[in-house]
């Protein structure tokens, strides 16, 4: 996975890894405890109700899911 540390300049834009699973691209998080506080960002955010996490069967990363 990409270095996540580097510092963006104001002209970047910061695109996360993603992964195919299914037929959804999915944002990969490289620990359990990235993708939970992801989640809990989102659901705060966006308001979706309960997001759980799991390990990604392709890769050494892990994905939200809301079911």
């Amino acid at each position: 996975m990409a270095n996540r540390n580097k510092h963006l300049n104001m002209n970047q834009t910061y695109e996360p890894e993603r992964c195919w699973v299914g037929d959804v691209h999915k944002i990969c998080y490289e620990t359990k405890a990235e993708a939970e506080l992801a989640a809990r960002v989102a659901e705060y955010d966006h308001h979706t109700g309960h997001l759980s996490v799991y390990k990604c069967e392709y890769g050494d990363h892990w994905h939200l899911s809301s079911t």
